[in-house]
């Protein structure tokens, strides 16, 4: 019953911003919001498995594809810690995964998504700040960027490292946004976009007064909404008109 009065409420696909704060910091996320990558994660996070040991094919390697897919969005050294325990083989499987994920990179597995650079375009030719963020690391954020010929597209991008360590669901990259940008007054006057629990907890928590859910990711409409999504878009091509009709 909450989640679909939740749904009622606050699934405004095609409705505008209504708070009077005017934003003027977007914080978009990158694999699955502006960046499709056809599953990559999946795919990298095997190979770094099984480099440790863990047999494709077997329960242990189940269940650790179920929490890799449910905890889409954290920090990746963060799931890996989790899933393996000891620091050392942790940073194993890390360096394994942005290796794997780097690679498959490099052979151009990775694209926009449709209407997603116009959409950062558009966001900044209407006067807002735009920030790229990932849970990866640097080294793969960087690739990403080289591949799709994104580097210059907007004034900053952030890894968790960029901002002391803590990926999502932690604040710390909307945030780290803010402070080094100087783009806004206050955490009010943020936008916050991606596609899972993770994104929409992290821009709750920054305090950031859109947090907006698209659906090309990891997470549906549901997941988006329980954590916190003040609204769902079908893609991040539609924020630029969500945020500009803000005080209507």
């Amino acid at each position: 019953m909450n989640a679909t009065m939740n749904a009622t409420t606050h699934d405004t696909t095609h409705d505008t911003v209504n708070d009077p704060c005017t934003v003027k910091l977007v914080v978009l996320d990158m694999a699955g919001t502006t960046v499709a990558d056809g599953g990559l994660v999946e795919r990298a996070f095997s190979a770094a498995a099984e480099r440790l040991g863990v047999v494709p094919g077997s329960a242990d390697h189940a269940v650790k594809l179920d929490y890799v897919r449910a905890t889409m969005g954290e920090s990746k050294i963060s799931v890996f810690r989790h899933l393996f325990g000891d620091e050392a083989e942790a940073q194993r499987a890390n360096a394994a995964f942005e290796e794997a994920y780097g690679s498959l990179v490099d052979a151009g597995h990775i694209a926009p998504v449709p209407g997603a650079r116009e959409a950062i375009e558009h966001l900044r030719s209407d006067g807002r700040r735009v920030v790229l963020t990932t849970g990866f690391a640097r080294v793969t954020q960087d690739a990403i960027l080289d591949a799709l010929g994104w580097q210059g597209l907007v004034e900053l991008t952030l890894c968790p490292a960029d901002a002391g360590g803590r990926g999502r669901p932690y604040p710390d990259t909307v945030l780290a946004a803010l402070l080094r940008t100087g783009a806004a007054d206050g955490v009010r006057e943020i936008a916050v976009a991606g596609d899972t629990s993770y994104d929409m907890l992290s821009g709750v928590r920054s305090g950031a007064s859109v947090v907006a859910g698209v659906l090309t990711g990891a997470h549906d409409r549901g997941q988006l909404l329980a954590h916190g999504a003040t609204h769902v878009l079908a893609s991040v091509a539609e924020l630029p008109d969500l945020l500009a009709g803000e005080g209507r």
